[in-house]
């Protein structure tokens, strides 16, 4: 089964870019999830109550960016065609959760940002440039956006390791190739 050899989305297949676009965003809400669960461990008085926080905030900023690239890649480039096998409601279930997910991770950025500047400072991404605040929005923004983006994360994990589940079953009971074409590989016509 031959690579993927450009970087555009084809009719059949992903491009390199789409590709490296998914699983850097996937590889970054995997991490950052347990991330999220360690800060709430952390008291004043932890040595990593400044450090862990900084990155995890830096990491958010930057994984924006990366979505915000990628959302642009998806509207530049056309979705390869369904695999013929799949039926209209698998289709559809499918498409239902691609939005989902792409609603989730932007619900989980933008509360985060709310959070993290409800005391009116900007946000430091990892000591290079700084992302200024908005003015607070609502009164108890932190804990608000607190809230959102707990409920958020937890439902993006959950829909993303169904996503997973899902890619399985395509890969190991129906033995067809959406898994392939999202590790880049190609059927030989």
């Amino acid at each position: 089964m031959p690579m993927v050899n450009t970087l555009t989305n084809q009719t059949d297949t992903y491009g390199w870019g789409a590709i490296a676009l998914h699983w850097i965003v996937a590889l970054a809400v995997i991490g950052m999830y347990p991330l999220g669960w360690y800060i709430d461990t952390l008291t004043y008085y932890d040595p990593e109550y400044r450090t862990i926080p900084h990155i995890h905030k830096s990491i958010g900023l930057i994984l924006a960016a990366v979505v915000g690239i990628r959302i642009v890649w998806r509207l530049a480039n056309k979705t390869p065609s369904a695999i013929a096998t799949h039926s209209p409601l698998v289709r559809l279930g499918a498409h239902a959760a691609h939005i989902a997910l792409y609603a989730l991770i932007l619900t989980v950025l933008a509360s985060g940002y709310l959070i993290s500047t409800a005391d009116g400072r900007g946000i430091e991404v990892f000591n290079w440039f700084m992302v200024p605040a908005i003015p607070e929005l609502i009164e108890h923004q932190e804990d608000i956006a607190g809230s959102v983006h707990w409920y958020a994360a937890t439902s993006l994990v959950i829909l993303a390791g169904l996503h997973a589940v899902a890619a399985l079953k395509h890969h190991f009971i129906d033995k067809d190739e959406t898994l392939n074409r999202m590790l880049g590989k190609q059927e030989t016509p």
